[in-house]
Formats: C-alpha cells, structure tokens, sequence
C-alpha cells in the first residue's frame, strides 16, 4: 500500500515538480545528518516551478529525517493544500508563502534555528567578517527585530519590509533565513553562512581579541561569490552530499 501511495504521488505530478520535490527531501535530510534540526520545527520550501503560486513544504508534524519526496506537501500562497488536510498555518504560511509570493526572484527559503546562528543573531555585532565563510554576506545581509513567534499574519509585513529585496537573514533572538533561486544554491548559501556563525562562536568563545577582514577585501570576496552562476552554484558539492545520502539515508527520492 505504501508503494502504491508513493507511485500514485509521482505519477499525479509533473516532472518538473517531481525533481524539486526530490531535491527538497535530500535537502532536509541532509540538514537533519550535518544537525541543523529542531525537533518538528523549522521548514524549507520550493515554488512548484511549472505553477508558481504554489510551493512544496514538510509536513508540520515531521521533523527533518523523515521527509520523502511523496510525503512533501503543496499549497498555494492562501494556504490552501493541494491534499486532504488543513491550511498551510504558522511559519509555513506566514514566512514561506509570503515571501514566495513577495518575491518573484526567490524560488527556495532555508528557515533555521541552530545553536549558531541563533547565537550570532542575539550578538550585537551580528555577523561578523572573521572568515571566509562570512565573506559572501558581507552588507548583503538583512536584519530582522524578533518579534514574537511568527505564527501570526501581522508579523509577515515587518518581515517582507526588514529582507526588502536581500536573499539572507539574521533573524534577532532566532535564527537565519536564507532564500535562493534552487535547492542546491540555497542549501550551499546556507551551509556556508552556518559554517561562518559557528566560526565566530568559536572565536569569540576563545577571549582572546579577534582579527576581522578588511572591507575592501570582503567587497571583493563578496562580489566573487556572487560572480558564480546560480545554476551551478553548489552543484559539486550538491552532487558529493547526494552520493552520500544515497549511502546513509535512501528513501528520501520515493
């Protein structure tokens, strides 16, 4: 019965969705195996790129390591589902549809909360330039004053005005958003910018004075990681995380 399920899923689709829905469910497996989880909370979201008022999410009660391609659920931008079951409602809704549907640019969303970049966002520094992971953020990076938990629709506008038109967030006393144009862009844009919180943790836990990196020299950096082109950002390394989740965690592409 599961299999049929899982094929009647597949054939219901188009390719085009299928594909996403595949890389999505790699993605938060992933995430769930390098430790970027919190228990059934956080999300990531794809627009369905041949109907583009509608966009692909976990279920509310899965955390990350139980995700399939099939069991991915799709709603519009009103959070009306697309299979039986309720509204999209809290996060899903009020961060991820709205944002989808502010910004045409943006076809995938990373929302975490890990220990990292939740203590970077409480720092008043915010993202500091002490490593080259920090480099692709440097002023491209968008703050967002908490606000409560964004289970309320009010709170979506203050959010759409503080990211404006950047594709990165701290989210103050919470954690980091990062929106991208396809899953493997956004999950290597997301690693990195983990990688860059958990090095200035590291750092500054030290107590010893730190060294940042010159403005110039992180325009620079900057400007080369935005030089990369988007359809082939993270694709080694996307393709190197895909052999390994065929070897640790199959089943995420039924």
């Amino acid at each position: 019965m599961m299999n049929e399920s899982l094929n009647t899923t597949r054939q219901r689709v188009s390719a085009a969705e299928w594909n996403v829905r595949v890389q999505l469910s790699a993605a938060y497996r992933l995430l769930a195996h390098f430790g970027v989880n919190d228990l059934t909370y956080n999300h990531l979201s794809a627009r369905v790129p041949d109907a583009p008022n509608q966009y692909l999410v976990k279920p509310t009660t899965f955390m990350f390591d139980e995700v399939t391609a099939s069991t991915l659920q799709k709603f519009d931008f009103d959070g009306q589902p697309f299979q039986e079951g309720p509204p999209s409602r809290g996060g899903a809704f009020v961060i991820h549809a709205g944002i989808l549907a502010a910004r045409p640019d943006v076809n995938v969303i990373f929302h975490t909360h890990t220990t990292a970049n939740t203590a970077v966002s409480a720092q008043e520094e915010g993202l500091m330039m002490l490593s080259q992971h920090a480099m692709a953020f440097y002023k491209r990076i968008a703050y967002h004053r908490f606000g409560g938990f964004e289970f309320n629709l009010e709170q979506r506008e203050p959010l759409l005005r503080d990211l404006g038109q950047y594709r990165y967030a701290i989210l103050r006393n919470h954690g980091a958003l990062v929106c991208g144009h396809s899953v493997p862009q956004t999950f290597v844009d997301h690693h990195f910018l983990e990688m860059a919180c958990r090095a200035q943790v590291a750092a500054l836990a030290g107590g010893r004075p730190v060294t940042t990196i010159e403005p110039e020299v992180c325009e620079y950096a900057a400007v080369q990681y935005e030089g990369i082109d988007p359809a082939k950002s993270g694709s080694k390394d996307w393709a190197a995380c895909i052999r390994l989740l065929d070897r640790i965690s199959p089943g995420y592409d039924e």
